[in-house]
Parts: structure tokens; C-alpha cells; sequence
């Protein structure tokens, strides 16, 4: 009897083991420790198209997903009033010139040879005057001319000689032209005429919006026919050959992830291919981006941290957007 029971013992015990023995299997798998998988993104640089002139989209020149060459025509717009104000200058900068030339070339011969012929009126008029006043002087003295008739003679040739002076003075301007202060304040408004031409046209150039760079346009915000106003955007270029991975990635990662380190990472859009980057950027995403609060256990709160990678080559295929998984 004693021994049946030893023999139904024995296979409770095998099951008893075997329990123990697939606890012990399990909690190894179960807390061993697993790789985790980062996720990314990739990133790529774009610039705006936009113009300093207000204006009409005239002509859109390009479709979202083309290709453009540094110095292409994207867009023109319309903008008469630029093209009022260019009329305008330039009208200005003709009389400007004209001012200069006159001033830079002096009376013409005609106006020296009026002012000459007057001066030579005026002095004959004193000439005469002054036998006049001689005449009368003489015979004021002797008695037989009145002293006023002697005060009127003298007011005359006195005027006589004023004018003839005022006559020589417009003589000598004519024949020696404008001064040299009249000369440069001429040629400064001319200058400045051309300073207003030359501020018009590049606001004229303005109304041809051309690509900065190599890319790729990705968004057209305008349609033709609609109004942009001053440093509107109307469209985004992406500059694909300047493409980047960035990860957001807890604190107690980043030992693993040091500037200048280079890793693998592998895209799934392009078969999980693998691809060589390096560390080269990394910032504190700030406390509203803390993930895990480890207070509680007397230790600290882990901030986020955004890191990006620049890939060692681009590989075909890869597009902004893309996920990017980092081991």
C-alpha cells in the first residue's frame, strides 16, 4: 500500500518540476532584455519664392514635383505700377541731364552776345549822362542852371551807372558760365535721377521670381489671375540634395548617440534598406516634451532631445517623410 502511493507521487512530482522548470524559461524571456527600435523621419530644406512687389500672378511657369535649376523663372507677376513709377524716373532723369548739360556748357553764344549788347547800351547811356551832368555842373556853378535841374541830372547819371554795372554783371555770368557749385548740385540730380531708375528696375526684376537654388518644387500657393501682396509666398522649393533624419529621443539614449557618431539606420519605404549616418545636431526639445516622470522614485524627470543624422550619401528614392528606423 505504502509503495502504491510512492509510485503516485513521483509523476506529481515530474509535473511539479516541469512547472517550475517552464516558470523559471518563461520569466528568462520574459525580462530579457529587448532591442528597442527608434522611429524617425526624414527632413529636407526648403526655401520660399516670394516677391518685394505687390502684384498679379501674370504666369506660373512650373508644376508642384518639378525640377528646377538655380536661376529658372518660376513665376512672373504683374505690376504696372512699377512700370508708372520707371516712366517717371526716367522722364525725371532726362530733365536732370538736360539742367546739367546747360549748366557744364554755359550761355550759349546767342544769350553772351544779348548780354554784351546791352551792357554796351548802358554804357553809352552813362557816357552821354556823364557829358550831361558835366554841362549842367558847370553852369549850376556859374549861376545860371537852378540847383534842381543839377540834382536830377546827378540822379540820372548815378542810375545810368547802376545799370551799366548790373549790364556788365550778366555779361561776365553769360561769358563765364554757371559756377562750379551750380555744376555739381546739377550733377548730383542727376545722379540721384538715376539712383531712382536703377531702385525701380530692381523692383521690376522683382516681378520675375526665380529659384535661389537646385530643387524641387513641393507647393504653389497662388493660382494665376490672383493678387499677392509684398513677401507673400507663392511657392516652396525643396532643396533635395540637402536632406536630414531627425529622431526625438529620450536622455537615457543619448550616450549611445554622441556628436559626430556614426550609426545605421534603414528606411521601410525602400525595403528596410540600411543606410550610414553621422550624429551632428542635438537640442533640448524643452520641459513640455519630458516623456517618462521618474520623481516618484527619487530620481528625475527625462527630457526629449531632437538629434538628427545627416545620411553619409542619399541614397535613390529616399523622400522627405519617409519613416526612419534607428536600433
Amino acid at each position: 500500500m505504502a509503495k502504491d502511493n510512492k509510485l503516485n507521487i513521483i509523476p506529481a512530482l515530474l509535473v511539479l518540476g516541469g512547472v517550475i522548470v517552464a516558470v523559471v524559461v518563461g520569466s528568462l524571456y520574459a525580462f530579457k532584455h529587448e532591442e528597442e527600435t527608434l522611429q524617425g523621419q526624414a527632413e529636407v530644406t526648403e526655401y520660399r519664392v516670394s516677391s518685394k512687389v505687390p502684384g498679379r500672378i501674370l504666369e506660373i511657369r512650373v508644376h508642384e514635383g518639378d525640377t528646377v535649376r538655380k536661376g529658372d523663372v518660376l513665376a512672373v507677376i504683374e505690376a504696372p505700377e512699377v512700370d508708372a513709377k520707371l516712366s517717371q524716373a526716367q522722364a525725371a532723369e532726362a530733365a536732370a541731364a538736360a539742367l546739367s548739360d546747360k549748366a557744364q556748357n554755359g550761355a550759349q553764344k546767342e544769350d553772351i552776345q544779348g548780354a554784351y549788347e546791352l551792357w554796351q547800351k548802358a554804357k553809352a547811356a552813362t557816357e552821354v549822362l556823364e557829358k550831361s551832368y558835366a554841362r549842367i555842373k558847370r553852369l549850376a556853378e556859374e549861376g545860371v542852371m537852378p540847383q534842381q535841374k543839377l540834382d536830377e541830372i546827378t540822379a540820372q547819371r548815378d542810375a545810368a551807372i547802376a545799370t551799366e554795372r548790373a549790364a556788365k554783371s550778366q555779361y561776365d555770368k553769360a561769358l563765364n558760365g554757371a559756377r562750379q557749385e551750380d555744376k555739381r548740385a546739377a550733377a548730383a540730380q542727376v545722379n540721384r535721377a538715376r539712383g531712382a531708375i536703377a531702385e525701380v528696375n530692381s523692383y521690376k526684376r522683382e516681378t520675375l521670381l526665380v529659384a535661389s537654388a537646385d530643387g524641387e518644387v513641393t507647393e504653389i500657393f497662388p493660382q494665376v489671375g490672383e493678387l499677392v501682396g509684398t513677401g507673400a509666398p507663392v511657392m516652396n522649393v525643396a532643396v533635395m540634395q540637402d536632406m536630414w533624419l531627425t529622431f526625438n529621443i529620450r536622455e537615457d539614449h543619448l550616450p549611445r548617440l554622441p556628436m559626430k557618431q556614426k550609426v545605421k539606420v534603414s528606411v521601410p519605404a525602400l525595403g528596410d534598406k540600411e543606410l550610414d549616418a553621422e550624429v551632428y545636431y542635438m537640442k533640448d526639445l524643452g520641459s513640455y516634451a519630458a516623456w517618462k516622470a521618474t520623481k516618484t522614485t527619487g530620481q528625475y524627470d527625462m527630457r526629449t532631445f531632437e538629434v538628427r543624422l545627416r545620411p553619409v550619401s542619399l541614397p535613390a528614392g529616399l523622400r522627405p517623410g519617409m519613416s526612419v528606423l534607428l536600433k
